[in-house]
């Protein structure tokens, strides 16, 4: 059987609910967000511990804080990890399965590994909380900063096996025959690839500084020299980590099969356009931080995403080599599940709302102040989990007596 009838006959025999370009745009923007969360944990870990190293007063008091950054981005990561993973099993499942059974070992210990990594990003917070002004520790940050660099690797590996269908079969036979079912297997890294995932960790957490010093500048109990302190910090490392990130980029071309022509792309291009235009916005700011910390995280975040759809680009030509396309997916459309997923995913958006805005308002204010806010935001988001809810069990126990189920 060659590869491509393989992968072919692998799709689930029910076909797709729902056309596959609108998972292909979710998944593209799910993994956008998620990449940017794990870049600014990775980034603030690091950061935290060189912040220490340093002994600097305002640097233990930045690396504190980033204690908490640790935490928080690393839950929303692991959520927001959740959809692209989902979306990939749905548009590219031979792939992802054969990839994951290929190395099974590795794919389940990624699970251990990222529990432990929070765990010690949640010992270094709490270790350092309620340390002296001018102390802090750094163990449980170098645990944390070893486990997610294990992780990225472990990540990047699944993702180029994925890539690399021509080479399933010698992986898994060896050449005198003998079959490996172990799920041991570690092939593909490319460095340069993972590198460009990397570096941009710094940048993001620069701009994530840069942010920082922007939102706490109206607030009495914060040293206006720290925060310009952290401000100019975050725009140096951002710009600096955004020139070694097109560095790398162009790097990971070179490792891309020529016959791709990838530099041509469009998706490719505009991703290094607007890299050298973000690096250079930056650049002009760092004597103005936060003046200019939401301009440059929008532009952040638009080269993030544009990047993202390249990677998506260069999927696919990866695919197409082993006579697999998503757009030849057989679709069987289904109308209520569909309407009921976007649905639920509007419901959610609007119920996030208030404790996003809470959170927010509450942190403009001193410590012990009430922060004011309108409480029908909150009514309305209880109101829809309840609808949501009523609807939901609704469906279930209609279809259920439909299907006799119940009876």
């Amino acid at each position: 059987m060659d590869i491509a009838t393989y992968v072919n006959s692998m799709r689930d025999p029910a076909g797709l609910p729902f056309y596959p370009i609108v998972f292909q745009f979710l998944l593209v923007l799910t993994f956008a967000l998620h990449i940017i969360m794990v870049n600014l944990v990775v980034g603030s870990t690091f950061l935290a511990i060189w912040e220490i190293w340093k002994r600097d007063s305002f640097g233990l008091r930045l690396s504190k804080a980033l204690g908490r950054v640790i935490t928080v981005g690393m839950s929303i990561a692991i959520v927001l990890g959740v959809a692209p993973l989902l979306f990939v099993q749905v548009i590219y499942d031979p792939f992802w399965y054969t990839a994951t059974t290929l190395s099974a070992f590795w794919a389940l210990l990624f699970l251990v590994v990222i529990t432990l990594a929070f765990y010690a990003g949640y010992g270094f917070y709490l270790g350092n909380r309620r340390a002296e002004v001018d102390t802090a520790k750094t163990g449980w940050a170098l645990v944390a900063a070893g486990l997610l660099l294990f992780t990225a690797l472990f990540i990047h590996m699944l993702s180029m096996e994925q890539l690399m269908p021509q080479h399933w079969k010698e992986w898994i036979v060896s050449a005198n025959g003998a079959v490996s079912y172990s799920g041991g297997e570690f092939h593909g890294v490319e460095f340069g690839r993972l590198l460009h995932i990397l570096i941009p960790s710094f940048a993001v957490t620069g701009v994530f500084l840069m942010l920082y010093a922007a939102y706490f500048k109206d607030r009495g109990d914060y040293d206006p020299e720290y925060l310009e302190y952290v401000g100019q910090k975050g725009a140096w490392m951002a710009f600096w980590a955004s020139a070694l990130a097109i560095g790398a980029g162009f790097w990971w071309l070179g490792l891309i099969p020529q016959e791709f022509h990838f530099a041509r792309n469009p998706f490719f291009l505009a991703g290094a356009i607007l890299g050298v235009a973000t690096t250079a916005y930056i650049g002009a700011s760092v004597y103005r931080p936060q003046e200019r910390a939401i301009p440059s995280a929008l532009l952040m975040f638009l080269t993030v995403f544009v990047m993202c759809c390249a990677r998506e680009a260069l999927r696919m030509k990866h695919m197409s080599q082993a006579g697999y396309s998503i757009y030849n997916y057989p679709v069987n459309a289904d109308w209520p599940s569909t309407i009921l997923f976007f649905a639920t995913f509007i419901m959610g958006l609007f119920v996030l709302y208030f404790p996003a805005v809470a959170a927010f308002e509450a942190g403009k204010v001193r410590s012990g102040q009430i922060a004011t806010l309108d409480p029908s935001i909150g009514r309305k988001a209880v109101s829809a989990m309840i609808a949501w809810f009523v609807i939901v069990a609704g469906l279930g126990i209609i279809v259920s007596l439909k299907n006799g189920v119940l009876f």
